[in-house]
């Protein structure tokens, strides 16, 4: 399923993200840890989702993720397509006329619909989904101005 995996661990870390940046930045230790995921699997995912712009990152002592634009305008399809695999070239079983004539149309068309529909959800949406059930952003960090 599309929202299994590597797309719904994708999603898992966006929304944390979103949950704890604040004005400033969460670790990739510290998202591990809530997520009880090891820090090296959710590399991979922290750097595709950084190149498709969905992530920002910045390096340091004080480094770490922050979303890449307001969460209102980022959608969980983006999220999804960051992530998931190049096409692969036909399996066994999967060059013959029924394969490719009509099952691996037929998918093709139920992942665009499933895409287009997740391209209509915002994380906006789904962290008002999780304060629904007592989730609630990390206080935003004061800014402090030098004079």
């Amino acid at each position: 399923m599309l929202l299994q995996g590597r797309p719904a661990l994708a999603l898992a870390v966006v929304l944390d993200v979103a949950l704890h940046a604040g004005r400033g930045t969460v670790s990739a230790a510290d998202i591990a840890g809530r997520l009880g995921l090891s820090r090296r699997g959710l590399e991979p995912l922290l750097q595709a989702l950084s190149r498709a712009g969905v992530l920002s990152s910045s390096r340091g002592p004080a480094g770490g993720y922050r979303l890449a634009r307001p969460r209102r305008g980022i959608s969980v399809g983006e999220v999804v397509r960051a992530v998931l695999p190049p096409p692969s070239p036909p399996a066994e079983g999967e060059d013959n006329p029924l394969f490719s004539g009509v099952i691996a149309p037929f998918w093709a068309e139920v992942a665009e619909e499933t895409l287009a529909r997740l391209d209509g959800v915002t994380l906006d949406q789904l962290l008002r989904r999780a304060a629904a059930i007592g989730l609630t952003p990390a206080p935003a960090e004061p800014i402090t101005y030098v004079i």
